[in-house]
């Protein structure tokens, strides 16, 4: 990515089997991939060091469970895998500069109301502080809290929070003054989470992502805030979009702004550059990345330009 936004391919730097998301360590001189593997055994997690421009592996551990589609990480280098298909999410550290063991692993239990929600699907498992966790269940329509216990090396459950009927939580934005926005896979919808008076999250706001003439098969993916927290950017596959949203400073709602077409098909996942400059997405359906020029008063996107890449599922800057 240019100065000015134009994108470029410089080489491939590792090569790995099946990626669905990437995180990096908390002094990001190592880059953490999660693997996806078939229904009866367990993912992987995978460690790179950077050497120059290339990644080169550490070592691999089990995630914890079948199909991860998220992993995260705290200052301290805990590792959250979300196992979809197993319903569950994985602990892991990153220690001595290489994986642990599989330390823990926090078993979802329970299922929603849609075909898709016949079962526990962890779709995404968040560090709101360095021992404070939200796990986010597209399966049993949940978000399940708990805690880090660092001597342990456990997860403790706190409390679950059930989502509309048929939501389908899928990630989730964390704001500094403790607010959640969920971006809801199934009901195309972003849900705003407030702590209420015992210090549990309600939910607040249910606002969709949708044009209200839209009737076509769509699914949401990802939700972003901008750096200076003052919008929220969320994704739209069958829309293809993404649709843009204004922070209430008063109360944290939502006010729709507008949607910005991806240029391609099944936008599983974008990021804001850590300047706020820029907003690229991967277009894993047609197999390309797009870059856009964020205006960042107004929160609109301005294509600038795309470039070829083979099932673009996650990317981080």
């Amino acid at each position: 990515l240019s100065a000015d936004g134009n994108l470029d391919f410089i080489k491939l730097a590792a090569k790995s089997n099946n990626p669905s998301f990437l995180t990096f360590s908390s002094d990001k001189k190592f880059l953490v991939a999660i693997n996806e593997i078939n229904e009866n055994q367990s993912g992987t997690v995978e460690l790179f060091k950077y050497e120059n421009d290339t990644l080169i592996l550490v070592n691999r551990q089990k995630s914890g469970g079948a199909h991860p589609c998220f992993v995260s990480c705290n200052l301290a280098n805990y590792l959250l895998t979300a196992n979809y298909t197993g319903g569950n999410v994985g602990l892991l550290k990153i220690n001595h500069q290489e994986l642990s063991p599989l330390l823990f692993v926090q078993q979802h239990t329970g299922k929603g109301s849609t075909p898709r929600q016949e079962a526990p699907h962890a779709h995404s498992a968040w560090f709101l502080s360095q021992t404070e966790i939200a796990s986010v269940d597209l399966g049993t329509n949940e978000i399940w809290f708990s805690t880090l216990d660092t001597v342990k090396n456990t997860l403790v459950f706190q409390y679950k929070l059930l989502m509309p009927e048929g939501a389908g939580p899928r990630h989730l934005a964390v704001h500094s003054n403790s607010n959640l926005y969920v971006v809801n896979e199934l009901n195309s919808s972003i849900s705003l989470l407030k702590k209420s008076t015992n210090n549990k999250y309600i939910i607040q706001q249910t606002i969709s992502t949708l044009p209200g003439n839209f009737n076509e098969p769509n699914t949401c993916a990802h939700i972003q805030l901008s750096p200076d927290e003052k919008f929220v950017y969320a994704s739209n596959r069958g829309h293809n979009s993404i649709a843009i949203f204004e922070i209430n400073r008063q109360n944290g709602e939502l006010k729709f702004i507008a949607h910005e077409p991806t240029r391609g098909n099944s936008p599983r996942n974008f990021n804001i550059s850590p300047c706020g400059k820029f907003l690229l997405v991967a277009n894993q359906k047609s197999n390309s990345i797009v870059s856009f020029l964020r205006d960042k008063k107004t929160g609109l996107l301005i294509f600038k330009d795309q470039i070829e890449s083979f099932t673009p599922v996650c990317i981080l800057f």
